[in-house]
């Protein structure tokens, strides 16, 4: 029987990526809701609002208030973009798939609220510790995580800005 490697050490990279991963992983439940009452993947109200409180909350977190608005459009552009490619997929099958749905407004948004407090924590903590060199670093990372290519190029999307000067 061969020996198990152990696991890699958990990075602040890393554990940054883990949460964006989770971030994104809901875009699928977002998707689903969007589908089902018709409403546009695009809400700028709500993205407006959800960068605005990045901004407002990351001194707490010593995340420079521009870099949090950015990071967060990041994020709000990559989950749009699996959004788009769900609906998609859909719309040339005709239907979304029978999976039981998660309420947009009192489930996922409080989720996505509680998850923007741990990625402003953990980009602080990616800032204080920023790899040597970081766009070789983040990209070996990104492409470690095996998945499938609409995943990966919302990954991509997703940390467009990570390792930009602070």
């Amino acid at each position: 029987m061969p020996l198990s490697q152990p696991a890699a050490p958990t990075t602040p990279l890393t554990a940054l990526l883990d949460s964006i991963d989770q971030r994104l992983h809901i875009a699928h439940a977002v998707a689903l809701n969007k589908w089902d009452s018709g409403q546009a993947v695009e809400a700028p109200e709500r993205e407006q609002q959800v960068i605005a409180n990045a901004r407002s909350q990351a001194l707490r977190f010593g995340v420079d208030g521009q870099r949090a608005a950015l990071f967060f459009a990041d994020q709000i552009e990559a989950n749009k973009l699996l959004q788009y490619s769900a609906l998609s997929r859909w719309h040339a099958v005709g239907s979304a798939p029978q999976t039981p749905r998660i309420d947009l407004r009192n489930q996922l948004r409080p989720q996505l609220d509680r998850l923007q407090r741990t990625l402003l924590s953990q980009l602080a903590e990616l800032d204080r510790n920023r790899p040597v060199h970081c766009p070789a670093t983040l990209a070996q990372a990104v492409a470690q995580r095996a998945r499938d290519p609409q995943q990966s190029l919302a990954l991509i999307r997703a940390t467009t800005h990570l390792c930009s000067p602070q």
